[in-house]
């Protein structure tokens, strides 16, 4: 996947492994932001060539996170990724 990265807003999912995620149509690409052992969000990753309908079956399935074991990660060919950071920025204090 040698696309610039583009932004991709995030919405939060109830997932024991997954924080947040979100798609972008124009370029078919799913935004990964996944949780580190903290629970905190950590490394986000986007995934290329990922449908509309692959995306609503990860919106409509019972588990988001199980969802992605099974039939994302295994497909490297088919969805291939890339990590566009490894840990979200800090906040900074005003």
């Amino acid at each position: 996947m040698n696309t610039p990265a583009i932004s991709i807003p995030l919405e939060p999912v109830e997932s024991s492994q997954i924080h947040s995620y979100g798609w972008d149509s124009a370029t078919e690409t799913l935004a990964i932001r996944f949780k580190g052992k903290d629970g905190m969000p950590e490394a986000l990753y986007h995934y290329a060539n990922f449908t509309e309908a692959n995306f609503k079956a990860l919106k409509e399935a019972e588990s988001a996170g199980s969802h992605f074991y099974k039939h994302i990660r295994p497909h490297k060919d088919r969805f291939p990724y890339v990590c566009i950071e490894k840990r979200p920025a800090p906040a900074v204090a005003e």
